[in-house]
């Protein structure tokens, strides 16, 4: 049940937010829940257009458990139908649509990994192909006579490329009208999405009044910066974080993000209270090191994710092999047989891929280039160097990934 004042209920939303439409008109719907005992119905849809969620993804997700925890139902959209299509937002060409076999491969990874921050009890799972395939073409038409391409083409994406005389297809101009629908048939109070979703959230507002319905509030959310500190956290770009990697990478990752950042995964990310983390930034700022504090974060979002344990596992492997520079006692072990040796040695680039630390030569190059590689605490800088491998040498990649490597029988006589 709603029970906390909407003057603390609009603190909490307001918290990491970019915008509020209408600020006043979503301050209204919470009085009226407040007043009639009742949650408001908060959409989020999600295309599953690939099969894994990254830190970006749960700044909206973060969001909506907010909702919950002041008392709200959300109501959780997978969108397998409009996934076939594509979402064109922030694209600058035509998105390659997905066969339905993709779709529903990634459909399936979904649930369990949106539970690592929603409550199940108060989360409502829909696919919108439920009411999205069964229209028919004079209710697709009536859809679509809902809005104007002038009004489309106000969408800064399809401005740019209309002007640049790339295509844009009439299936893409759907899709805003499919997302505008999802609203109507969920009765959805508030939707909540990234700022790149600013025009479908608008446009669904006007396709609710045109269908009769009270047109919902929309909450919009900064797009969380990659590790990098620079581009949108995003799996091509290698800058991610997953919620479902190994506990170690998930802290090793927080734990390398520039102190600047840092902050800023507090504010979108953190579940502490706003000011414990104002405290620690005054508090780093007037000279403290902020190590603390990243820990503090690293761990926190390792918890959530992996669980408190593992957490604690993934720090203390973290102060064992960054802070106190020591290799770790416990690493995966690759193990060399005779044929795998010319007179002792081994390409290292070939070594790298026997050993799962890189997809390819080409990805083993890279690494090699970067710097990233080293053999018994030697680094390696030529593509085509030949190790001369003993039983129980580390290989090294980065400053998280290990392999002990060990010699069969034979190969340790050669």
């Amino acid at each position: 049940m709603v029970q906390v004042p909407v003057s603390k209920q609009m603190e909490v939303i307001r918290r990491g937010a970019v915008d509020i439409v209408p600020e006043a008109e979503l301050a209204a719907k919470l009085r009226a829940a407040l007043a009639e005992s009742r949650p408001l119905r908060v959409k989020y849809g999600a295309d599953p257009s690939a099969p894994d969620i990254h830190l970006g993804h749960t700044v909206p997700l973060s969001k909506l458990r907010q909702f919950q925890d002041l008392g709200h139902l959300v109501v959780f959209i997978i969108g397998d139908f409009t996934a076939l299509v594509g979402d064109p937002s922030g694209r600058s060409k035509t998105r390659r649509r997905l066969s339905a076999e993709e779709v529903k491969a990634n459909a399936l990874t979904y649930q369990d990994q949106v539970f690592k921050i929603l409550d199940r009890d108060r989360t409502e799972v829909v696919y919108n192909s439920r009411w999205l395939s069964p229209l028919t073409f004079p209710e697709i038409v009536d859809l679509a006579s809902r809005a104007t391409v002038a009004r489309m083409l106000e969408r800064d994406d399809f401005a740019t490329r209309y002007r640049e005389g790339k295509p844009i297809s009439i299936l893409e101009f759907l899709y805003p009208l499919m997302q505008g629908y999802d609203s109507v048939e969920v009765r959805a109070d508030v939707e909540l999405g990234g700022t790149d979703q600013t025009f479908n959230l608008l446009l669904a507002r006007e396709i609710q009044r045109e269908y009769g319905q009270p047109p919902q509030a929309i909450v919009t959310l900064p797009l969380l910066e990659g590790t990098d500190g620079v581009q949108k956290m995003s799996k091509s770009l290698g800058n991610y974080i997953g919620v479902s990697e190994p506990a170690r990478d998930i802290y090793g990752k927080v734990m390398s993000v520039s102190d600047d950042l840092m902050w800023r995964y507090y504010e979108l990310l953190s579940r502490l209270p706003a000011a414990e983390i104002a405290a620690g930034k005054k508090e780093c700022r007037s000279g403290t090191n902020p190590i603390s504090w990243k820990k503090k974060l690293a761990f926190e979002l390792t918890a959530r994710f992996a669980g408190p344990p593992a957490a604690a596992a993934a720090r203390d492997y973290f102060e064992e092999v960054h802070q106190k520079k020591e290799v770790p006692d416990d690493m995966p072990e690759v193990v060399l047989g005779e044929k795998d040796l010319s007179a002792g040695t081994v390409p290292v680039i070939e070594l790298l891929r026997l050993s799962g630390l890189v997809p390819s030569n080409a990805e083993a190059r890279r690494k090699i280039a970067e710097g990233a590689v080293s053999y018994d605490g030697e680094k390696i800088n030529e593509h085509g160097a030949l190790l001369r491998v003993k039983d129980s040498g580390v290989l090294r990649l980065g400053k998280r990934k290990f392999r002990r490597i060990r010699l069969s029988g034979r190969a340790k006589n050669k």
